[in-house]
């Protein structure tokens, strides 16, 4: 299956005194660069968030910077082109996403509007999916901004898949940090 990726690399870290998530290190790589690598198969990668120099990339940002993930979905969702069936969706700040981890969901989604990463305590991780572009597009709210995300998508066809030990971690707090080091 053809598919371009979408990295969500905006928001505010507030949990992490405001710094650029995106571009912390984790293992001498920053998060940003992983998330992109994991994406090494997609047609196009689209990153929303502020530019950072150094990535092939297409930027783009929300009209209000912000205003949640899905707004930056739609904004990442306007770049993805026209023959690819699929788009990988994937969160800057997953020390342990793999292209591996990428196939895996490509191949998960078969028949099914996308397949998501379920992490070890069985929680649905929502900017860690596949989903087919067409059942995207439809699931999205006319007016994106500050919409949650997993009743956005959560209605649709979805395959769970499981993700092997540290796949579906994130950098959210200091201790996150230093545990992910």
């Amino acid at each position: 299956m053809r598919y371009a990726g979408i990295v969500v690399a905006g928001g505010s870290a507030r949990r992490l005194s405001g710094v650029d998530k995106p571009a912390l290190t984790v293992g001498g790589k920053p998060l940003l660069a992983r998330a992109i690598h994991a994406l090494d198969g997609a047609e196009r990668v689209i990153a929303v968030g502020p530019r950072r120099p150094g990535f092939d990339v297409v930027w783009t940002r929300e009209p209000v910077p912000g205003t949640g993930p899905v707004a930056a979905l739609a904004a990442g969702l306007a770049f993805v082109p026209e023959d690819v069936e699929a788009v990988a969706v994937l969160a800057a700040d997953l020390p342990g996403v793999r292209r591996s981890t990428v196939d895996r969901l490509v191949a998960a989604v078969g028949g099914a509007d996308g397949a998501v990463l379920v992490d070890g305590a069985g929680a649905r991780q929502w900017l860690l999916g596949v989903w087919r572009v067409a059942a995207l597009r439809a699931a999205l709210p006319e007016e994106p901004e500050n919409a949650a995300l997993r009743r956005t998508l959560g209605a649709l066809d979805i395959v769970d898949v499981p993700a092997e030990p540290g796949e579906a971690d994130d950098i959210d707090t200091p201790e996150d940090l230093d545990r992910l080091s």
